[in-house]
C-alpha cells in the first residue's frame, strides 16, 4: 500500500515539475448541512382474478442531513477535478398514502425516519479568479451513496429497522436489503476558495443534487404492479435537494 501511495505522489510531483504553476493539488476536510425532498405519485389500474383494482399512491418526505467530509482535488490551469468522501446522518418526516379501490378508506402511513450513508463524489470545476485570494467556480458531477442504516417509527412510536422484514416487504414477501437504499445522484452547483495564506484556504460549496430511483423505489413500484395487476403503472415525481459544504484545505503544489 505504501508503495502505491508513494508512486501516486511521485507521479503527481512529476506532473507539477512539468506543468509548473499551471498545476496544483489541494486537500482538506469540513462539515456539511443539507437535505432533500421526495414527491412521488403513482397510479395503477388493472385486474386481479377478474376484479378491477385501482391504486392512487403518494409519497412525501422531507429530510435534513448533517455530516462531515474530506476532499482531494487536482487543478490544471482553469480546470479541476474534486473527489470527496462523506459520512452523513439524516432525519426525516414522511407521509405515504395508498387509495385502493377494493379497500375501504385506503391505507395511510406517516412518521419519522433516520438514516446514515457513506458518499463518494466526483465534481468537475472551472476556476474564475476574482483577485489574488478569491476564486469562484461552477461545479458539475456525480455522487454515489452507500446506505449504512435505515430506521423508522411505527404507529406506537417504536423505532424499527426497515430491513427486519416484519413491517416492510417487497412483492415476493421478502425483506428489503440495506443496499436497496443505495443511491446515485447528479450534482450541480458552485463554490469559492479564499486563500488565507499561500498554502491554506477556506472553501465553501453549495450543491444541488437530483437522485435517480433507488432499488427500494423500483421494488416498491413492482409491488404496486403486483397488487393492481397493472403492467404499466404511471409514476411521476422527483427527489432532489441542496447541500452546503464548508471546509479548510491545504495547497501542496
Amino acid at each position: 500500500m505504501k508503495k502505491y501511495t508513494c508512486a501516486i505522489f511521485l507521479g503527481l510531483a512529476g506532473m507539477a515539475m512539468v506543468f509548473g504553476g499551471d498545476f496544483s493539488l489541494n486537500a482538506g476536510a469540513g462539515g456539511l448541512l443539507g437535505g432533500f425532498f421526495t414527491r412521488y405519485t403513482l397510479t395503477a389500474d388493472g385486474k386481479i382474478e377478474g376484479e378491477r383494482i385501482k391504486i392512487d399512491a403518494t409519497q412525501e418526505m422531507n429530510q435534513f442531513n448533517y455530516g462531515f467530509f474530506a476532499f482531494f482535488d487536482v487543478i490544471y490551469r482553469k480546470f479541476g477535478g474534486e473527489f470527496s468522501v462523506s459520512y452523513q446522518n439524516g432525519e426525516n418526516t414522511y407521509k405515504e398514502t395508498a387509495d385502493i379501490s377494493v379497500l375501504t378508506g385506503g391505507a395511510n402511513d406517516s412518521g419519522k425516519g433516520w438514516e446514515s450513508a457513506l458518499g463518494f463524489s466526483l465534481l468537475g470545476k472551472y476556476l474564475l479568479s476574482l483577485n489574488e485570494r478569491l476564486i469562484i467556480f461552477p461545479l458539475l458531477g456525480i455522487e454515489y451513496q452507500i446506505a449504512l442504516s435505515q430506521e423508522r417509527t411505527q404507529a406506537d412510536g417504536w423505532v424499527y429497522d426497515r430491513t427486519d422484514g416484519l413491517r416492510e416487504k417487497d412483492k415476493d414477501g421478502k425483506a428489503y436489503r440495506l443496499e436497496d437504499w443505495n443511491s446515485f445522484w447528479i450534482n450541480v452547483g458552485g463554490g469559492l476558495d479564499f486563500a488565507l495564506t499561500e498554502n491554506f484556504l477556506v472553501r465553501g460549496e453549495l450543491i444541488y443534487g437530483f437522485r435517480l430511483l433507488t432499488s427500494y423505489e423500483t421494488k416498491n413500484l413492482n409491488l404496486m404492479k403486483s397488487q393492481a395487476g397493472d403492467p404499466n403503472p404511471k409514476l411521476t415525481g422527483l427527489t432532489s435537494g441542496p447541500s452546503l459544504r464548508i471546509c479548510a484545505g491545504y495547497r501542496f503544489l
